[in-house]
């Protein structure tokens, strides 16, 4: 790819056939992926390298991205995993002392294509209502046919399986091998704070590809398990599912989040569905059931769970539940060592109101060990 200044044109074409223009940022060419919006003011490095939003392209809703450049420590996988990005203002230029370089240097090195200059606040307004739907952002605004033709082309994310393109090939460790906990984890797309907040509090964790068995990961002998975020459509992930149902066997502590979350309820019998929009972003309000507290939360997801199917699972407890719309942001097993949460407790970035959620984790290893 083919770097360009942000004076060239780009557009953005939906499914629907709606487009809009902008200008050309990144590098020059074609992206194509699930258009989908995050209203997070800060923290666009996380965001864009969260593998959970593999093959999405980015709406930003705060109007200025780029300004505070990127820094090589705040990021949660090797690489951006979004597939473009559309925003208002980009700043070429950053200005905070500690950064490494711009987010446009950063988006060449990549090869990301990225489009500013939009009307974002439209877009977002025509996508809530009409819903997520597949996109493409191109520098070719001569090959509107052409573009059209080949998003015709472009599979649904429902259906599609996405954590074997984000997943470890092969297992490695992360933390200090000296630490009192064991902790197997399943890698769907796991953020690099996931695990952070897991060796801070102890645990020496060995990560798993996406399709291993629990037999491969119980020869570890681990203290517990965890299956992590990721993208996709998860009732795809059969392996997963299985691996989950037979974690729930041995009573072992086993944690979920977002992705990990759904396959958990999959593994009870909850089906899941596509939401209209989804959550994403980094002011979620959230419930506690059990305590009665509120809490603001990190979230990104475009998948939920049957909420009266879990209601009726008598073998399931709902812990959370998200303010706005009332889906269900967390369960717990009942009479087993298990729980889960839609949303994001290492809240990178985000709030820290649910950071307790490791500690409870831990603590279960604690009373389990």
């Amino acid at each position: 790819m083919e770097e360009i200044s942000n004076q060239n044109k780009a557009l953005i074409l939906l499914q629907d056939g709606t487009i809009f223009f902008g200008k050309a940022l990144g590098v020059k060419g074609t992206a194509y992926g699930e258009l989908c919006f995050n209203t997070g003011m800060t923290g666009y490095q996380e965001i864009f390298t969260d593998p959970s939003y593999y093959g999405q392209l980015m709406v930003t809703t705060n109007s200025h991205i780029g300004n505070y450049g990127v820094n090589e420590q705040e990021v949660e996988s090797e690489s951006p995993k979004i597939a473009g990005l559309i925003c208002k203002k980009f700043n070429l230029k950053f200005s905070r002392p500690n950064a490494d370089d711009s987010l446009q240097s950063f988006f060449i090195k990549h090869n990301i294509v990225a489009i500013s200059d939009v009307d974002t606040r439209a877009l977002v307004s025509y996508i809530r209502d009409n819903g997520a739907m597949n996109a493409v952002i191109s520098t070719n605004t001569n090959e509107i046919d052409k573009l059209k033709k080949n998003l015709k082309n472009l599979p649904s994310m429902k259906g599609l399986e996405l954590a074997s393109k984000v997943s470890t090939k092969k297992p490695y460790y992360f933390g200090d091998f000296d630490s009192k906990f064991r902790i197997a984890a399943l890698d769907l797309g796991i953020k690099k704070n996931i695990l952070r907040n897991l060796s801070k509090r102890g645990a020496y964790i060995k990560v798993f590809p996406f399709n291993t068995s629990f037999k491969k990961m119980s020869e570890w002998e681990p203290d517990g398990y965890f299956i992590s975020n990721g993208p996709g459509d998860p009732e795809p992930l059969k392996h997963a599912i299985q691996t989950a149902k037979d974690i729930l066997k041995t009573k072992i502590p086993l944690f979920g989040i977002c992705l990990g979350h759904q396959i958990i309820a999959l593994a009870n019998g909850i089906s899941t569905y596509k939401m209209h929009n989804g959550h994403r972003g980094i002011n979620h309000p959230v419930i506690n059931l059990n305590t009665g507290k509120g809490e603001i939360s990190s979230q990104n997801h475009g998948f939920a769970i049957n909420r009266e199917e879990t209601e009726s699972n008598p073998n399931v407890e709902i812990t959370h539940v998200h303010l706005n719309d009332n889906t269900i942001a967390g369960i717990k097993i009942k009479n087993n060592n298990c729980f889960s949460v839609q949303y994001h407790p290492e809240a990178s970035p985000g709030p820290h109101d649910s950071n307790y959620l490791f500690d409870q984790f831990i603590e279960m290893l604690n009373t389990n060990k």
